[in-house]
């Protein structure tokens, strides 16, 4: 089964639980902007109703990943789905109420939900409206400002928790951003990276981007990489505060 296939089974699939509550269906990340790589990329969806989901609905949502799976057990693609599902007021507002989460960990059923300024930007430069209407016009594109401090926050997780190579292309992607404004795919920011020589470890960023382009072929050992070599890429980032 095709990404496209999967991708309109699970829209369906929500439409299902949904309908009675107009929901939009967005597409953004790396799907959206040509750079999702099976293997490493996650699906990132973003659903937004005309009002709160009932207790019921979130109940049937919250492990629609997992019951899809069992039913199509061939199909790479439906534990991939990650987001939110909530009002459309909530999301603007940032107001709280029952809230789908579906992450990388798990899903569960929260009372927020948390979409930082470069998913903004990203769903408001290369998203996709997969259903309903686009609300998008309704959003402010976020600030410099607001970016650089998100940023900022992924780079101090970078120091703490960076033991992958993928970590050295969100780092170039956060340098691509500060010093543009704009956002840019993963792929394309190692890539610009390089070009540019920002990194002090340039053998590990070629690695970083030929495992990502070629995802099955190496080892979950293959990903590891040093903190150290972390930590000397975020100092060249934060060298643009």
């Amino acid at each position: 089964m095709i990404l496209r296939e999967a991708m309109e089974i699970m829209i369906n699939e929500i439409l299902s639980i949904l309908g009675d509550h107009n929901p939009s269906i967005y597409l953004y990340g790396s799907v959206a902007t040509g750079d999702f790589k099976l293997g490493w990329s996650d699906i990132d969806i973003l659903v937004l109703t005309d009002r709160e989901i009932t207790e019921q609905q979130a109940e049937g949502l919250v492990h629609l990943r997992q019951r899809l799976q069992e039913r199509y057990p061939e199909n790479p693609y439906f534990r991939l789905f990650e987001g939110g599902m909530l009002s459309l007021d909530a999301f603007l507002e940032k107001k709280k109420e029952r809230t789908v989460y579906w992450g990388t960990r798990g899903q569960r059923i929260v009372d927020s939900y948390i979409f930082n300024s470069l998913s903004t930007a990203d769903l408001l430069d290369y998203g996709v409206v997969l259903y309903g209407s686009d609300i998008r016009p309704k959003m402010t594109y976020p600030s410099y400002e607001q970016m650089r401090e998100d940023i900022r926050l992924h780079v101090q997780a970078a120091r703490k928790y960076g033991e992958e190579v993928g970590w050295l292309l969100d780092i170039a992607r956060g340098i691509y951003t500060l010093r543009t404004g704009k956002i840019i795919s993963k792929t394309k920011a190692g890539e610009w990276a390089l070009e540019q020589s920002l990194c002090p470890d340039k053998d590990m960023l070629q690695k970083a981007l030929q495992i990502r382009k070629k995802p099955f072929r190496y080892s979950k050992e293959d990903r590891s990489i040093d903190n150290r070599v972390i930590q000397r890429f975020a100092d060249v980032l934060e060298g643009y505060f």
